[in-house]
């Protein structure tokens, strides 16, 4: 008994115990305070945000309240980080800058969850942000197109401070995209404009009206021209073909479906146009001689 009594009155004993006590406490905390957010915030990446820097906060009173309970006196533990911190900041810079990176990306508007990004030269989109690494589901590699290939890919969030931060759908959720179709000389070079941007009108016209806004709101924000967002048709010519360049705004995340959407309409027009205009492909002739001896 006494052996007992001697042990629950072991000062390192009861620290541990403080220790254990606090950490029970932070993380109930932290559960009731993140169910707490999804009553009141119903935007999923705002939510996200939120519960991922109240864990980070959480942990963060934790450690000073562990700091503080194994040392009697601020002013030793002062002394103790002030002799520490040198050897400490030289060991793990990677991990303190990408602690910071964290804090940047939840505040500084670099990406979100759900957006599409390029972070050191990794194509994909964000599925969670961590502590010291953001998550992405990669796109591309041995996959055409912007497809997933299945690969997750982790990267250090100190990435953001040392290289370009690629956001495909930051400020407004759409990209421009390109197609350029060839025509033989001689077609019918206005019904093909017509033609063309009716397909437009049709099938990315409606995510045009609604980019707009998006786009008036950037301009006010940013100083960037007022680009044109209403589809557009280009040409240019040469000897050999002329080339009309088809302009749109599309959803990032269906730049490909759109795009192939756009091919079957083209071409089922080019075969309805019974001739007027033709695509175009490059021609060879090689004339053969008969030597005579």
């Amino acid at each position: 008994m006494e052996r007992f009594q001697r042990f629950i009155e072991d000062p390192l004993v009861i620290k541990w115990s403080w220790l254990a006590i606090g950490l029970l406490i932070t993380y109930i905390s932290i559960r009731l305070i993140n169910k707490g957010l999804s009553g009141y915030i119903s935007n999923n990446s705002t939510r996200y945000t939120a519960r991922k820097f109240t864990s980070f906060l959480g942990f963060l009173i934790f450690t000073v309240f562990a700091m503080v309970t194994f040392n009697y006196k601020l002013s030793s533990l002062t002394l103790a980080l002030g002799v520490a911190g040198a050897g400490i900041a030289f060991a793990l810079q990677e991990v303190i800058v990408s602690v910071a990176g964290f804090l940047a990306v939840l505040f500084g508007n670099f990406y979100k969850v759900g957006d599409r990004v390029q972070l050191g030269g990794i194509k994909g989109d964000v599925v969670d942000i961590g502590v010291l690494r953001t998550t992405l589901m990669e796109m591309g590699d041995w996959v055409n197109g912007d497809l997933y290939n299945g690969k997750m890919v982790r990267v250090a969030n100190s990435f953001i401070f040392k290289e370009p931060v690629y956001n495909y759908s930051g400020d407004f959720p759409f990209l421009w995209d390109e197609i350029k179709i060839p025509l033989k000389q001689g077609s019918d070079i206005q019904l093909a404009r017509d033609t063309f941007l009716k397909i437009l009108a049709e099938e990315v016209g409606d995510f045009a009206l609604e980019s707009k806004s998006s786009w008036e709101k950037l301009t006010k924000e940013l100083y960037v021209e007022n680009a044109q967002i209403d589809p557009m048709v280009t040409m240019v010519f040469d000897e050999n073909w002329i080339t009309f360049t088809l302009r749109y705004v599309v959803d990032f995340k269906k730049r490909r479906g759109t795009k192939d959407v756009l091919f079957t309409r083209i071409l089922e027009s080019i075969n309805e146009s019974l001739g007027r205009f033709e695509i175009a492909s490059a021609a060879m002739e090689i004339n053969l001689t008969k030597s005579t001896t």
